[in-house]
């Protein structure tokens, strides 16, 4: 993609980002999130962020166990935008699309409180390009996949993952596989597609050996 293409997507980035703080929930660029949304304060969230741009950034508690209604959070998060959206009683169930990531500077005073943050897009221009060469180990990646399936007593329709181009099938695991809060945010930090395959496909590995639970549905 020539880099001036990229400037209308640069541009249209937002000085300013609700947070959502989410842990062990991984969003990527051009990866897709339901959430179920629920609690009064990110309610008021949604619908400011509907009146708006329509972003959302989801981060992590830097804590494992987060106490009280505004923990730590780590530095890199990924900011989303709401694809799809419907009203169920006192809740919202919502898709994230992943955008791009960025880099938390600072975070502002909240009357509503939901949290906002003024991010650093900067070093991670290079989300709107769809990676079109990769070096990815897909052979040891998918053998690994198949004893992690089998661990966890997973099916899978391994000729629709056969056919999954490289950058919708890492981004898809990295997302769904139950990994510990620390592995996922590894996995966003990863530099590009290539390195975040490696440590997927590591930690798929690992898994296999010693398992860990399932995570739940998302639920806030």
């Amino acid at each position: 993609m020539n880099p001036d293409a990229l400037a209308p997507q640069i541009a249209a980035l937002p000085a300013t980002l609700p947070i959502f703080p989410l842990t062990g929930v991984l969003l990527l660029p051009r990866g897709r999130l339901p959430l179920n949304i629920f609690e009064p304060r990110y309610l008021d969230m949604l619908r400011d962020a509907l009146g708006a741009d329509r972003m959302i950034g989801i981060i992590q508690p830097s804590d494992p166990k987060p106490r009280g209604k505004n923990p730590p959070v780590f530095t890199t998060g990924c900011a989303g935008r709401v694809t799809q959206f419907s009203e169920e009683g006192e809740r919202f169930l919502i898709t994230l699309t992943g955008i791009c990531r960025f880099n938390l500077v600072e975070e502002l005073p909240t009357t509503r409180g939901y949290r906002r943050i003024v991010p650093d897009w900067r070093p991670y221009y290079d989300d709107f390009r769809e990676p079109t060469e990769t070096v990815i180990d897909r052979e040891r990646l998918l053998l690994g996949l198949r004893l992690f399936f089998k661990v966890h007593g997973l099916s899978a329709d391994w000729d629709a993952i056969a056919q999954t181009p490289d950058e919708r099938l890492i981004t898809s695991l990295a997302m769904i596989c139950p990994f510990e809060p620390s592995e996922k945010q590894a996995l966003l930090e990863a530099s590009d597609l290539t390195e975040r395959s490696r440590v997927l496909t590591a930690l798929i590995e690992m898994s296999a050996i010693d398992p860990s639970s399932d995570g739940d549905t998302v639920r806030h």
